[in-house]
């Protein structure tokens, strides 16, 4: 009775062993497969990771517009950015007004979105901060920083946005510039719609392996 007792013990200890070995080998196997496939692995308890794995531009929009509150947030977001000699040579402007939108919309061929849009973003550099800050060469990669941060706290916020282009093409800044009456020393590097997505939205698989160097060329 005793021996019976024993070997009934011994097999469950040793099914429970391989049963846990089955597991662990298809985690693994998972994970290798989605390295191969050049999809990244990661625990969606990292909600930051997740925000940027899961991001994807938005070019169509409802008409409801983010809140007071939640305007606030996102600028809070863009103004965290990291800057080159901590110049923060940034100003945004917040844009609401219907016609101003539209107006974009119908001008600048890259921005078409802005028609069905509520609001956007336009994300600045003031040349005159970052000159004297000594970061008047990073400037547009300092504004560049800051609208990611943009981007990733409206997806993370549940909103859709997309980054449209202005600097450093002349003619798209000169136009911001006078629609919006900017000095001729804030220079406009981008423009971004923002609203709820009005479609189902899925990010593209944009990882490459070979594009991977390591210690060099």
């Amino acid at each position: 009775m005793k021996t019976s007792r024993l070997l009934c013990i011994v097999l469950a200890a040793a099914l429970a062993f391989v049963s846990w070995k089955l597991v662990s080998w298809k985690l693994v196997s998972n994970g290798n497969q989605h390295q191969e496939s050049g999809v990244a692995a990661y625990s969606s308890d990292n909600k930051a990771y997740d925000c940027i794995m899961t991001r994807t531009s938005c070019r169509s929009f409802t008409d409801e517009r983010p809140t007071e509150e939640q305007i606030d947030s996102l600028l809070q977001a863009a103004m965290a950015a990291p800057t080159a000699r901590n110049a923060q040579p940034w100003q945004i402007i917040v844009v609401t007004d219907r016609d101003i939108l539209d107006t974009i919309a119908n001008t600048c061929k890259n921005i078409k979105m802005a028609a069905e849009a509520p609001m956007a973003f336009v994300a600045c550099g003031d040349l005159t901060i970052a000159e004297e800050k000594g970061g008047d060469e990073f400037w547009n990669q300092d504004l560049s920083a800051v609208t990611e941060n943009i981007l990733l706290a409206a997806h993370s916020m549940g909103f859709g946005a997309v980054w449209c282009g202005i600097y450093p093409v002349q003619e798209r800044v000169d136009f911001v510039q006078k629609l919006l009456e900017l000095p001729e020393t804030v220079v406009p590097l981008s423009i971004i719609p923002i609203g709820r997505p009005k479609n189902t939205l899925s990010p593209k698989d944009k990882f490459d392996r070979e594009r991977i160097h390591y210690n060099g060329w």
